[in-house]
Parts: C-alpha cells; structure tokens; sequence
C-alpha cells in the first residue's frame, strides 16, 4: 500500500514505483514479512506491512535507527552507512540505505536465508533511491 509522506522533496517520490518494488520484494523472499521505505526524518513513503505493525510508527522508528547506524559508521571507518541488520528472537529486521535520504527496511521470519535477503534487497534499495532522486512529472 503506497502512502504520501508530508511536504517537501518526500512529497515528490513515485510512491507507485516503490510500492511496486516492495511487492517485487516480498514475491522473492517467501519469508519476508514486510518493508517499508521512510525518508531519514522519519516520514512514511510506501509500506507492504501486515496490520499489526502500525507504519508511520515503524517509519519513524526506523528514521532513529538509520541515524544512529549513520553515526555508528562515521566514527568506526569515517565510511558511509550502508546497512544495518537485527536478529530478534522472532525474525530479523533489516534497514538498508535508499539513497541520500531514505531508507528500506524489511521484515524476516527468523528462518529467512540471510545472504538471499541481502541478494534481494540491495537492488531493491538502490532502485528505490533511483526512484526517489527522479524528479516527479506534471
């Protein structure tokens, strides 16, 4: 399901393209439970997520993560963030950077193959971003 994030360069991605590429996603990756694609303040901009993860708070959540990983990599190498992956208990959650100024994030049952998710999931992001630097037409 797409949804418009708020005002500003978020308000001008093809929510419909990156919907489209979070379905492709989850078609790959059986154990894929969702994604979502926020902006780095935190602002939904598309999600396939099932009804017990409220989105815009994930979105949100998310951002605070990605910032976090951003810091973590700047002081450790001086490099830029790339990904970041959580093992829980029930799953993984799995935030890749989309770009300069979002992120993709996606759920995984614990059984998931980690490296096929990491297969997937990197041209995913790098496609999204793509969609998020094109200028939306009038």
């Amino acid at each position: 399901m797409a949804k418009r994030a708020g005002a500003g360069t978020a308000a001008r991605v093809p929510e419909a393209a990156v919907a489209t590429e979070l379905r492709a996603l989850r078609a790959r990756v059986p154990q894929l439970t969702g994604s979502l694609v926020a902006s780095a303040d935190g602002l939904l901009i598309a999600h396939d997520l099932a009804a017990s993860v409220e989105p815009s708070g994930m979105a949100a959540v998310t951002a605070t993560g990605l910032s976090l990983a951003h810091r973590i990599a700047q002081t450790a190498h001086g490099g830029a963030f790339h990904e970041v992956v959580i093992r829980g208990v029930d799953g993984y959650v799995v935030i890749y950077a989309a770009g300069p100024t979002a992120s993709l994030t996606v759920l995984a049952e614990p059984t998931v193959n980690v490296g096929r998710l990491h297969l997937e999931s990197r041209p995913i992001a790098r496609a999204i971003a793509a969609h998020l630097s094109t200028p939306r037409r009038r």
